[in-house]
């Protein structure tokens, strides 16, 4: 199924200003297209389903610091809010919490939809911790050759996020499946 995104503009790269009026088509796992919206509606239009955000389209956030974040900080768990907290810990006090490798695979994945909710669409491991590891690799996140995200390109993997204006992130994509809508 084709997907076209109609965005405020597309920043290609990692750097730069955004090509303002762009948007992007996805086709399955990749980018199948990137251009004038009006041109891309026209062509694609009819076949595609369109996703409308107020923001800048680009490739996403690397996080160099992936392993530090999953395997040596415990994610609290909503209904764990009242006694720990709702931010990540970390030192002494992750050290009482007696982690076990069930808590360790639940707190990862609330890490990495943290990390998803920021636009991250690659990380660094390596992840040691099996259930880690698991979370991460079923998220589709993963390290990308060069330590960054690649630019956009078309026939490129479709992993990118939608920016706001104040920075915050609207939508991230991965593999051309929308993993993170703000709401």
């Amino acid at each position: 199924m084709l997907t076209l995104h109609h965005v405020r503009g597309v920043r290609p790269g990692h750097a730069g200003e955004p090509l303002a009026g762009y948007a992007v088509v996805v086709d399955g796992a990749r980018i199948a297209a990137i251009g004038p919206y009006e041109e891309l509606r026209a062509a694609h239009g009819d076949r595609a389903r369109v996703r409308e955000w107020d923001g800048v389209l680009t490739p996403g956030r690397y996080e160099p610091e992936g392993a530090a974040l999953l395997e040596a900080a415990y994610h609290p768990d909503p209904r764990e809010a009242g006694e720990l907290g709702s931010e990540p810990i970390t030192g002494e006090a992750l050290a009482a919490l007696g982690m076990t490798e069930t808590r360790w695979g639940a707190s990862a994945r609330r890490g990495v939809q943290r990390l998803l909710a920021a636009g991250t669409t690659a990380l660094s491991g390596p992840f040691t911790r099996p259930a880690v590891r698991t979370a991460v690799q079923r998220s589709g996140l993963a390290e990308p050759p060069g330590g960054r995200p690649r630019a956009l390109t078309v026939g490129g993997a479709a992993d990118f996020a939608v920016f706001a204006e104040d920075g915050s992130c609207l939508a991230t994509v991965l593999a051309g499946r929308l993993v993170y809508r703000r709401r």
